[in-house]
């Protein structure tokens, strides 16, 4: 074969054959995200997507000289000692370990770092955006592993945890980890279900950011939120609610909707501010996949991460396959060998540049669901 053109308009060569890059997902991701749509945009650019099969030995499936892959269930079962699933891993460390010519995405250690919520928000707060200037935060967090109400509030206390509190799972993979409560009192503390972590509700006029990153290029999506709620202890009951509904975009929860007087300043998020937290997660994690949740603090200008996940959903997203495909094509011509470096190499985590950003937002004064969201591709200097 000869070259062929990519979307960008550049060339890639096809050596003896096409270009052979393979992933793995489970069939409940493949079929939400519709992959085989990136199937055929491979086919059309000389790209051979093939489907790992991890049953069997990878040496019989390649070579392969990308791997697309989200490994979070494999690597979760594997952590609480599964052995089929340890096992599965293992040869799958193995095959890499062999062929440092394949590029993963992602690193397993980075996957495996952002699986447990108190790990990565220990993670974000280290970067030096959240040391020097203020304006990006984690809200105050603690695991809790004890039922004991006294041993509770003492940690609640040493950490900073204020009334209204969100208690989420430790995991940060699976359904079970948009389940979620919010605690109000030291009565509701009974509803405290452990391992879980204790996170200070910020309120934030119920509207969350969702930033989503793919190799070179990051999306901004708007979703509905959790109300503001009066800060400080109140006589409410534990409120149980799931994530993925409340924020999901066509969200009509009692949940989403604003009580008189309760509406905060609204600010918008920056641009340039989420490029650089962009940027420096990209080096911490040495990740090309990967999503984070931003709220904005009402009344301040201060950016709350409150949740970062590998290979999220890219839900609202229209341009997530043609910027997956860049994003490999790249790879597979030498291009993009910061985040190939990265990949292959996690102690030398190193950036590739951000030289675009698409936003995808609802008109902020426009009530949740908006049917016409507007976009637009925006260059970064």
């Amino acid at each position: 074969m000869g070259k062929m053109q990519g979307p960008s308009g550049g060339s890639h060569s096809s050596g003896n054959g096409p270009h052979r890059v393979g992933y793995w997902m489970s069939e409940k991701k493949e079929k939400r995200i519709n992959f085989a749509v990136f199937g055929d945009l491979c086919r059309a650019h000389g790209i051979e997507l093939v489907k790992v099969d991890l049953e069997k030995p990878m040496e019989e499936q390649g070579p392969f000289q990308v791997i697309v892959h989200k490994l979070t269930d494999p690597l979760l079962e594997a952590s609480q000692g599964n052995q089929a699933a340890r096992a599965i891993v293992q040869r799958f460390e193995d095959f890499i370990s062999r062929h440092p010519e394949t590029t993963l995405l992602d690193p397993l250690h980075s996957i495996r770092l952002l699986l447990n919520r108190c790990h990565s928000y220990q993670m974000i707060q280290e970067l030096d955006l959240c040391q020097t200037d203020g304006i990006i935060n984690i809200p105050p967090f603690v695991e809790l592993r004890t039922t004991n109400r006294d041993e509770i509030i003492r940690r609640l206390n040493n950490n900073c945890i204020t009334f209204p509190f969100v208690c989420k799972n430790v995991v940060a993979h699976g359904s079970n980890s948009h389940e979620m409560a919010i605690i109000f009192n030291e009565d509701g503390l009974v509803d405290v279900k452990p391992p879980c972590v204790a996170q200070s509700f910020i309120n934030h006029n119920a509207i969350l950011y969702k930033v989503f990153v793919v190799g070179s290029m990051f999306f901004i999506v708007e979703r509905p939120s959790l109300k503001n709620f009066s800060p400080g202890k109140s006589d409410r009951k534990t409120i149980f609610f799931n994530s993925h509904d409340v924020s999901k975009a066509e969200s009509t929860s009692h949940l989403n909707e604003q009580e008189p007087g309760r509406a905060g300043r609204l600010h918008q998020p920056s641009r340039q501010v989420l490029k650089n937290l962009v940027e420096r997660l990209q080096e911490k994690v040495s990740m090309a996949l990967f999503g984070f949740d931003v709220i904005m603090e009402c009344g301040t200008d201060r950016y709350n991460v409150i949740d970062i996940n590998a290979f999220p959903g890219y839900d609202g997203v229209p341009d997530f396959f043609p910027a997956l495909l860049r994003h490999v094509e790249e790879l597979l011509d030498g291009g993009g060998d910061a985040t190939k470096k990265a990949a292959k190499h996690p102690s030398n985590a190193v950036l590739s540049s951000l030289p675009q950003t698409q936003t995808l937002l609802k008109h902020p004064m426009q009530s949740f669901p908006s049917k016409q969201p507007w976009s637009t591709l925006m260059p970064i200097s």
